[in-house]
């Protein structure tokens, strides 16, 4: 087989000035490994596992550019600074005799979007979720502060839709919302995240027809040991929380409406240890959870309510009030006598994935951005925004730690903006350069956009009535929840 040699020099060198301002977290050996665990040969070509990750990146980076010009972007870049690359291959003459068959010809800083269309699913989703999974571990690894409480380990689980072009073949795949000829194609994803950090540690994309409970199943089976999960109420599944269980970690969830409980014993005001039997047709649904599902559950049951709000719950199997205790898991976020601020309590983190999708869909632009025409070609191009907010998470979490902020309180819109101002002179400059002073100089200036904490934070709600026909009250900061 022909080997174009200039091809595969003149991109490795765009592939690794285009991933240097991540260079220390997506090095060659965690794409190696992610590869290997996925079955995929890493490929000498042009087109390699390594430039379809970084074509991944540019692709989520410039939403507004169509493939043909995200293949040649970096190069521009390059170019414009007068930055040293292979000279381009001239085209074959006749002149010089018969041009074989296997020789792309042309200019040797192209590709053509014919080519990335053909290379784009040889990395399937499940490479990809390699990656995460293969990043959180480094992540975990460097920064175990941002990732643990106490001994749990915290993920919170939850699912947002993703509007897709309308096309044909992903309105076939994955469905859509809506009736009628304005229907438009929606993808559903799942995702579990590192509760301390935001940090993605795995996803699924699935069609509208499939149910969130059906999706989560596969997203737990990678639970290890004293993994403590915060989801929703709509995640309330007789099969879920024994998967959980079974796999020797913790699950936390909002009491569900209308659930009757067995009272076993009283811990405290508001606490207690409860039995729940659930009817045999829920357990029956419930079948794909394993057989012989036992006839019922032990589970813990922390009453609470919030001035303004009706009474709530959280339901969980970690039965020790001395691991967590009552106040731990449902206080509400304050500012003591000194005007320090004191964290919310353990499930209202909960909440922060909800921030996540947010700011993945509208600040990233994964929202409106995408832009493939088959459902291969969409998992890569979500894949490569998932993995762009996961190293620029990154990147807020070693800037926290070099200027003692908590990465939380930082902006994630003013980093992604303070990174692609930056982002041309890490790319052009020298290795240097980039090492002692722009990469300090990115972290500083993301460090500089903080969030303003606003405990017990209140919303009008005129038009919410409920119960007497009242007015839901406002939730005042100077309030404290029973």
């Amino acid at each position: 087989m022909f080997k174009d040699e200039l091809r595969e020099s003149a991109w490795t060198q765009l592939r690794q000035r285009g991933l240097r301002p991540f260079a220390g977290m997506l090095t060659p050996q965690v794409m190696q490994t992610a590869a290997a665990a996925a079955g995929i040969a890493v490929g000498e070509s042009a087109l390699n596992v390594y430039t379809l990750i970084w074509l991944g990146l540019v692709g989520a980076l410039h939403t507004a550019k169509s493939f043909a010009e995200v293949l040649v972007v970096t190069w521009k870049l390059l170019e414009d600074a007068q930055c040293p690359l292979p000279a381009p291959r001239r085209p074959s003459s006749p002149k010089r005799g018969r041009r074989s068959k296997h020789d792309p010809g042309g200019d040797s800083l192209q590709v053509t979007e014919e080519a990335f269309a053909l290379a784009r699913p040889k990395l399937p989703l499940k490479f990809w979720l390699g990656l995460l999974m293969t990043l959180c571990e480094e992540f975990q690894r460097r920064h175990p502060e941002h990732v643990r409480w106490k001994r749990f380990r915290l993920l919170m689980l939850d699912g947002t839709d993703i509007a897709l072009p309308r096309y044909k073949t992903l309105l076939n795949r994955y469905g859509a919302a809506g009736s009628g000829q304005a229907r438009t194609p929606q993808a559903r994803m799942l995702m579990l995240a590192l509760a301390q950090s935001r940090l993605p540690w795995r996803y699924t994309v699935v069609p509208q027809s499939c149910h969130e409970q059906t999706a989560a199943k596969g997203l737990l089976t990678d639970l290890q040991a004293h993994d403590l999960v915060l989801m929703d109420r709509g995640f309330w599944s007789y099969g879920l929380f024994w998967q959980i269980q079974q796999q020797q970690a913790w699950f936390a969830i909002r009491l569900r409406r209308g659930v009757k409980f067995r009272r076993r014993e009283r811990l405290g005001r508001g606490d207690e240890l409860v039995e729940w039997m659930p009817s045999r047709r829920s357990r029956k649904r419930c079948s794909w959870a394993g057989q012989g599902l036992p006839p019922s559950i032990r589970l813990r049951v922390i009453h609470y309510r919030v001035p303004g709000f009706r009474p709530s719950g959280v339901v969980t199997n970690l039965l020790s009030p001395r691991a967590v205790s009552r106040e731990e898991w449902v206080r509400l976020a304050a500012v003591d006598e000194r005007g320090q601020v004191l964290e919310a309590g353990l499930y209202h983190r909960r909440w922060d994935i909800e921030t996540l999708f947010y700011e993945l869909k509208v600040f990233q632009g994964l929202e409106g951005g995408l832009r493939s025409r088959t459902p291969e070609s969409i998992e890569f191009e979500i894949a490569g925004h998932v993995l762009l907010y996961t190293l620029i998470r990154w990147l807020m979490v070693e800037a926290g730690a070099a200027h003692g902020v908590d990465p939380l309180r930082l902006s994630f819109k003013h980093a992604f903006q303070e990174f692609e101002d930056l982002r041309p002179w890490l790319v052009t400059a020298s290795p240097r350069t980039v090492a002692t002073i722009l990469l300090p100089r990115l972290l500083a200036r993301i460090a500089a956009h903080r969030i303003d904490i606003r405990p017990g934070r209140h919303f009008p709600r005129l038009g919410d009535r409920y119960q007497l026909g009242k007015y839901r009250k406002r939730s005042k900061t100077n309030l404290r929840q029973t």
